[in-house]
């Protein structure tokens, strides 16, 4: 156990918490959409998928100009150093009981591989997701944007593998909620703000200048 700190601000709370829904609802109305369930029905499911991709294009305009004027975005700036500390910790320490090998610090929020996935989201799937479903939504005004050679049936493939790549990250990331100290102690952290830091000192890495 050590120091406790305020961590998280209410509006990176409310941020996080709101992304969540609305992912969790895009994916059930999605897949609802694509035949996987009939949880509800094909009609509605379209109405409520599309109130929450725009909400969630809303939601994500508004972070990215909060991250940006609060400087919060140097959080997420991604480094390869001492990741393969991180990569044995997951697959084996973790398993034995092997203490944290990076100590969480207001400066420094995100380990390295933290970093490295909140990197491929807002890089890969992110930008599939919102580019094949704005180009699904509108399609019948692609003629003179898109190739030729892309056709309604691609712009689907893409939306939905993309969807695959969110639930398969949705997953590990409950996952590693669990990994704390106690198997909540993340998860209360991002309730109420304040986390115990845990692990030893940090690991060292570029800190980008002010």
């Amino acid at each position: 156990m050590g120091e406790r700190m305020y961590l998280f601000t209410r509006f990176e709370r409310f941020w996080h918490w709101a992304q969540a829904g609305l992912i969790i609802t895009l994916l059930v109305t999605g897949f609802a959409i694509h035949g996987s369930h009939t949880l509800i029905g094909f009609r509605r499911a379209v109405e409520v998928h599309e109130l929450a991709a725009w909400l969630l294009i809303g939601l994500w305009i508004f972070a990215i100009f909060w991250h940006f004027t609060t400087g919060q975005w140097r959080h997420y700036i991604p480094t390869m150093q001492n990741v393969d500390r991180m990569v044995r910790y997951y697959a084996y320490g973790i398993f034995v009981g092997a203490p944290h090998p990076y100590k969480v610090t207001l400066e420094r929020k995100h380990n390295p591989l933290q970093r490295l996935a909140y990197l491929g989201v807002k890089l890969l799937i992110n930008p599939l997701i919102w580019l094949s479903g704005l180009a699904y939504l509108f399609w019948g005004a692609r003629e003179g944007v898109l190739p030729a050679a892309i056709g309604l049936q691609q712009v689907a493939i893409a939306h939905t593998a993309g969807a695959f790549l969110m639930l398969a990250f949705l997953i590990v990331h409950v996952y590693l909620v669990t990994t704390g100290h106690t198997p909540l102690a993340h998860l209360k952290a991002m309730i109420t703000g304040w986390e115990d830091a845990e692990g030893g000192s940090p690991l060292p890495s570029a800190r980008p200048k002010t």
